[in-house]
């Protein structure tokens, strides 16, 4: 977990590198939108790039080991699996809020008297870590606990893995051992979460002396985020033109064509029909889930004496031992992943949602609109909300390829919809055993993963159609009006 965290904490570097050297030299309108790049990061399965790494860092290429855990060589590509997808949603979290903080006054006045750029861009950073170190202790859990796929892959006996085993086996002492240590962890990097950002804020939290990190401008036009849309639902519709169980023994594993644009899986089945018809189980469902935690993450982020140690709890409870404990109690089958997803995606969305609401309420204006005798509803309807739930719903706009991604890794496990239905999740465990032979198989569902993380990124950003220019006006001067002169006689 801690080398995963280095890679987590890098790759959030490398993603925010370009606005804090904009930000800090005062250049921010040069920093476009961007992060398309981080979005693919973002959304790529970790299993799927545990696979790769494994079969082509490992394997062709021998540079290093794949399988096992005999040393500290062996943990850096399980770290990357872990830490790339993870460190790129931090990151654009982070680039996100780091506008708001260059717009606060102190930057300006800091770059009027010549204060070192490094020193702008490490004040920013200050000012907005505080916001993000929940989300900071919820991914070193899920780092933790989360990653079984990746455990499984590469072969390394991990808590989480160790856990799901006991609970497949039903070995009630060592499921209880391996829950007691994840609640315990969550419970640990939620209280030094807290404790450092009362220290990074400092005394402006207790004095009521912060400023809203609001977004100084709104954000440019783009189309960006439409034409991703456009492509993602042209590839959907073109695969609901297709039958997605025809059989055709004949044509297994065949490269892209015009008969077949994605080429066929193993069994002769078009990748294409089977990707637009999974898309209902996969992205629908991703979306439903995605607008259910926001609702229940926002609520109960607003009661964070209720759901503190409620979202400790529950981030504590990896979406696969999740799903297992779903698959006990209702059984398996479609609605097990949803349900499962469901029952631990709003923590996040709740955590980030207390953070901001605990630095709101320190801010001047709302100090300001208490002296002035606003009841509590006014300052939640005029103050609280509007500065809390822009970036929240930015953050579940950028966790919804993470909700698909954790649908994918419950039916690349076995938990979720059987053979032969197209979810995208059994399409890329059904299709791994031939990564070698037929990429195309599963680099397809992984393509379309990544475009709608391209989308969910670039749309948190804001979307906003360029309005047409009209042209000016032309002013006519206006006709001379006739002022008749009585005659002195």
């Amino acid at each position: 977990m801690a080398v995963a965290l280095v890679v987590t904490v890098a790759t959030a570097a490398a993603v925010t590198a370009r606005t804090l050297w904009l930000g800090s030299r005062r250049r921010l309108g040069e920093r476009g939108g961007g992060g398309a790049a981080s979005a693919v990061l973002a959304a790529l399965p970790e299993f799927l790039t545990a696979s790769v790494l494994a079969a082509v860092v490992g394997v062709h290429l021998g540079w290093l080991p794949a399988l096992g855990w005999y040393g500290p060589r062996w943990t850096l590509l399980p770290a990357l699996a872990l830490g790339l997808p993870a460190g790129a949603l931090l990151g654009r979290m982070l680039d996100d809020t780091l506008p708001g903080a260059f717009a606060e006054p102190w930057a300006p006045a800091a770059a009027a008297r010549g204060v070192p750029a490094r020193s702008v861009a490490r004040q920013a950073l200050r000012r907005c870590v505080p916001g993000l170190l929940p989300n900071l202790g919820l991914f070193a859990v899920g780092l933790t606990g989360g990653a079984v796929a990746v455990e499984q892959i590469f072969d390394i006996p991990g808590l989480g893995r160790t856990t799901l085993q006991a609970a497949i086996a039903q070995d009630l002492p060592v499921l209880q051992a391996g829950t007691l240590a994840l609640v315990l962890l969550a419970a640990v990097a939620a209280a030094l979460a807290r404790l450092t950002a009362r220290l990074l804020i400092g005394p402006a939290l207790r004095d009521n002396a912060l400023r809203s990190l609001h977004r100084p401008t709104r954000p440019a036009p783009r189309t960006t985020p439409l034409l991703y849309g456009a492509v993602l639902i042209g590839v959907i519709a073109c695969g609901l033109a297709r039958d997605p169980l025809v059989l055709d023994t004949g044509a297994r594993l065949q490269p892209p064509s015009w008969t077949h644009p994605f080429g066929t899986d193993a069994l002769g089945r078009d990748v294409l029909a089977r990707i637009g018809h999974g898309a209902f189980g996969t992205l629908a469902l991703a979306v439903a889930i995605s607008a259910a935690a926001l609702l229940t993450g926002v609520l109960l982020g607003l009661l964070p004496r209720l759901s503190g140690p409620l979202v400790d709890t529950v981030n504590a409870v990896p979406p696969v031992l999740a799903g297992l404990l779903t698959a006990g109690v209702a059984g398996s089958g479609p609605a097990t992943p949803a349900l499962a997803v469901a029952a631990v995606a709003w923590a996040p969305l709740a955590a980030h949602t207390t953070a901001l609401l605990e630095q709101e309420r320190a801010t001047t204006h709302v100090t300001a609109t208490k002296a002035l005798g606003a009841d509590r509803f006014h300052l939640l309807r005029r103050a609280l909300l509007p500065a809390v739930l822009p970036p929240v719903t930015r953050h579940a706009l950028l966790r919804l390829p993470s909700v698909a991604l954790a649908l994918t890794a419950l039916g690349f496990l076995g938990l979720g919809t059987r053979p032969p239905d197209p979810e995208w999740g059994l399409l890329l465990a059904e299709n791994q055993p031939y990564v070698e032979r037929a990429p195309w198989a599963v680099l397809a569902p992984a393509a379309v993963l990544a475009l709608l993380g391209a989308l969910a990124v670039t749309a948190a950003g804001g979307v906003r159609l360029p309005r047409p220019r009209t042209p000016a006006a032309v002013r006519r001067p206006k006709p001379a009006t006739a002022t008749t002169l009585g005659k002195t006689g």
